[in-house]
This record gives C-alpha cells, structure tokens and sequence, in this order.
C-alpha cells in the first residue's frame, strides 16, 4: 500500500471552520484527520497541503519515521500552524492502520484501560449574558447529563479585570453554583486573559465555589508566571491547549505549573505525539483532561486516546453543535449517564463526507473573547450531536 495524496476540506461551522484532509491510498483505503485551527485555517490548510510530498508512494504504515522527519525538515519547528498539519495527517495515518489491521486504534496504543469517559460541557452556555440566564441554562445542562460545566465569565477583560466585570463574573459563577449545587464540577475558563496579579485576585476570589479547575489564567507564553498564580491560589490551575510538543510540555511539568495538562490532538501533534505527553505526565503524577472543543474526526482521535491512557481523566465536549454535523461526518458516539462511549470500529471510528462539506465553504471568523460575544458560540438551531 502507498499513499497516493492528502486532500484538504473546510467546512464552516458558525463560530469557526472546520479542517479536514483524507489521507489517500492506491489500495482505495483512506484516513481522516483534523487539523481546525481557529482564525487561521487557510494558512493550515496549504500547511497540510505541504506536507504531502513526504508521504506520496510511501507506506502509510510507518507512522513513526513520518512524524520525525515531517517534525525534523520543519527547520522553523513547532508553532500552531505546523504542528496542527502534523497532528491531521498524523490522525489519518492511525485511521488507515487500524481499518488495514480491522481494529480500533486503541487497540494499536496498547488496548483499553476503560469503555468510556465522563465529560464535562462546554458552550452548554449559550447566549446567556446575565446570571440568572447562566443559572437557568446550568440546569438544563446537568439534567442533560454532564457532570461538568466551563465557561469564561469574565466579559471583554483582558490583563486587568474593572471591578464592576469582576463583581458581575463571581456573580455569574455563583448564580450556577447555586443552581446546580453538588450535581457537576464547575471548571473556570481563563482564555489565558490575565496578568498574574488579576489571575490571583481571581482564583482567591474563586476558591469558596471548590472549583474543580482554573483554566488558564494567564497568556501561555510565561511558565514561570502560571507556576507563580499556582502556588498563590488554592484552586488547581490547568492549561496546555496552546503548547504544540512534548519538548513544550516537558517545560510544563517539570516547573509544576498546572495541576492538570489540557493538550489537544488537532494541535499538539496528533495521537503520536498525546501518547508520548500522556506518558510524561502520568511520570509526574498529573492528569489529562484533554482540550477538545472542535470537531468530529478531533473528538474520535481523543476517544482513542481516552481509551488506552490511564491518566486521562475528563472530556471536554461541546453540548450541541451545528445542525448539519450529521451530515458532513459520519460518527457513532453515544452519551450514556455523563459518560462518553468508546467507539469499536476500526480506525478512527469517523469519516466525513466531501460532498456535503461542500455545501458550507469557508468563511472568516475572527476571535470573539474580547468583544463581547463570547457567549454566542452556537447557531439559534444547535442540536445534540451524539447519541443518548
């Protein structure tokens, strides 16, 4: 078998695009992978495009000298951009390894260590703008099922936080703390919004809810910064969704800046590279609560991943979606009691369909968390995306 092209897809999804690539074979076989990197899928995409002539006419079975090489002729290694190409095509290479072997590709990471995983909700918000909004929408979220709720309550803030946001914020979590009492976990989105001394205000400020995380509270760029809001407050701090290696990650653990790594499989160098980081924290005793707001072929690797680490420990997911994701992928996902099932097929478990992302072309979006929209993450007609 040899690969013959990777094919690239967007697919616009209301607040972002989708990016797709199918990894093709002369055997008919193909993979599916995703690389959605917000606000800047068109430079991804010729990234993905890129990357192309290293695999044509060979083995697509060789997944690991692939990576390196693809990781080694960089030159101008990591970042976003690259790292999210990587991760993509490195996804559908696992997809056509396990459809050629007939097994899921938990399976080729070792096997299970559990069926299925509790999740917590993300964008269950949705376009609530007051506390009592929040509280009403927090109670249909728990009833629905999760076992946790993360939002960013904190407005346009950004470094500092005016004390009238601040008080407004803490209301907000009140008011759903008060609302769901002791039925779900309540994780904090910082957006990596503040300077170290509003991130502490904040967590002290947080810490009479027993929040189960504080997720970056500060930009990502200074280690030694969060380490400090860490050991300031009495909340464990999370983050890692904009570190793109094992060599970022390495950093990380090694300084105790979070309590709980965030890596995400569309950006940190797909299920190669998680493994190698869900090993490295599980070293550190830390666990992995994996970033994964995007779409189905991310969410279908995590699955994956989910399945055969035995550090992972929660599942963030999206609480509805865009009506049309029944139709630009195929995906078997079931949501019994909190918990997310872990598919069997082979492979991935997902494919998407060319022809109905089609019909949603790209179209720009830019970042919201500063303008004052945060919350209108969902289109008027989202709908529950997986099984019940």
């Amino acid at each position: 078998m040899k690969v013959t092209a990777i094919e690239t897809y967007i697919c616009h999804v209301y607040r972002t695009n989708w990016v797709f690539v199918r990894v093709m074979t002369d055997s008919g076989l193909y993979g599916v992978g995703e690389a959605t990197l917000e606000m800047r899928e068109l430079a991804v995409e010729a990234a993905c495009k890129e990357l192309e002539r290293y695999l044509v006419g060979r083995d697509p079975h060789r997944i690991e000298e692939f990576w390196s090489e693809m990781y080694r002729d960089a030159y101008w290694r990591g970042g976003p951009v690259l790292m999210s190409a990587l991760s993509a095509v490195d996804m559908a290479l696992w997809d056509i390894k396990g459809k050629d072997l007939g097994v899921p590709v938990y399976q080729l990471l070792g096997g299970k260590v559990r069926d299925d995983i509790p999740c917590y909700a993300n964008g269950w918000f949705a376009p609530a703008k007051t506390p009592a909004e929040f509280a009403e929408k927090a109670i249909a979220a728990v009833d629905a099922g999760f076992q946790g709720l993360k939002w960013d309550p904190f407005g346009t803030a950004f470094m500092t936080i005016e004390k009238a946001d601040f008080i407004k914020a803490i209301e907000c979590v009140e008011a759903v703390v008060g609302a769901v009492g002791h039925r779900a976990d309540i994780l904090i989105e910082g957006h990596g919004r503040f300077n170290v001394q509003t991130a502490v205000r904040i967590g002290r400020a947080l810490e009479r809810f027993d929040i189960l995380l504080f997720e970056e509270p500060i930009p990502p760029d200074n280690k030694d910064g969060i380490a400090e809001v860490k050991s300031r407050v009495r909340v464990p701090v999370s983050g890692g969704e904009r570190l793109y290696s094992r060599y970022d990650f390495k950093d990380y653990l090694s300084r105790g800046c979070v309590d709980l790594i965030q890596p995400d499989v569309s950006h940190a160098g797909g299920i190669s590279e998680m493994k190698k980081i869900m090993a490295m924290a599980e070293a550190y005793h830390t666990s992995v609560c994996p970033h994964n707001p995007s779409g189905p072929v991310a969410n279908a690797a995590t699955l994956q991943l989910a399945a055969s680490c035995p550090n992972f420990y929660l599942l963030e997911t999206m609480s509805s979606d865009v009506a049309h994701r029944k139709d630009v992928a195929k995906e078997n996902i079931s949501f019994v009691n909190g918990r997310m099932q872990i598919p069997n097929e082979p492979g991935l478990g997902v494919d998407i369909v060319p022809e109905e992302i089609a019909k949603y072309p790209y179209q720009p979006r830019n970042l919201r968390h500063y303008r004052g929209d945060l919350t209108d993450i969902r289109p008027p007609d989202a709908v529950s995306w997986f099984k019940k």
